[in-house]
């Protein structure tokens, strides 16, 4: 009907047979999963891990925060090297939409939550808590990690988990060197 209105249901009510429609993704928005599978074969070339990726908005700017890490660890030349591979091939494709964007290309802080075997592994010599479906939460030293689960020293005993007994670990910090015959390398780390 010329000049008629519809008016939109009140919130939390909703039309006689009508579904609530979804929300719209918003104008200029990134798909992160998108741009994961750009960036992922960059990544794992230069023999490093994907571990996120996170895009926000920044103004007239996107910000695209990329975090790598591999068994070596993540040199500030191991990052500058691969954001320009990164940029490279960010720039090849419109995955990142029409808008400027900062890229950004760190390592995993001390605060990672520990949840995938590698993640375990790469904290071999380091303290940390988590919490044991048999023994509540604990402190321990990593010793090792494979793909069936983490040795932890608990006190002086040494204690074997599956990776499913366990939680999410969190490294403790500490000051000052690990001891080497618990995993730690010459240089401290």
């Amino acid at each position: 009907m010329p000049g008629s209105q519809r008016r939109a249901p009140r919130s939390g009510q909703q039309g006689r047979g009508q579904q609530r429609p979804r929300p719209a993704a918003p104008a200029g928005s990134v798909d992160e999963d998108k741009v994961a599978d750009v960036i992922r074969p960059v990544v794992e070339s230069a023999g490093m891990d994907l571990d996120s990726v996170r895009v926000t908005a920044a103004g007239r700017r996107r910000m695209l925060r990329v975090v790598v890490d591999s068994d070596h660890g993540v040199s500030l030349d191991d990052a500058a090297a691969v954001s320009r591979q990164l940029s490279a091939a960010l720039d090849s494709v419109a995955v990142m939409g029409d808008f400027p964007y900062t890229l950004e290309v760190s390592s995993p802080g001390v605060d990672r939550p520990l949840t995938d075997p590698r993640h375990w592994r790469r904290a071999a010599g380091r303290l940390v808590q988590v919490t044991a479906e048999d023994a509540g939460v604990i402190t321990g030293r990593v010793i090792s990690a494979d793909s069936d689960g983490v040795t932890l020293d608990v006190g002086g005993t040494r204690r074997q988990y599956g990776y499913a007994a366990l939680g999410a670990g969190a490294i403790q910090v500490e000051f000052g060197h690990l001891p080497t015959e618990l995993g730690a390398t010459g240089d401290g780390h």
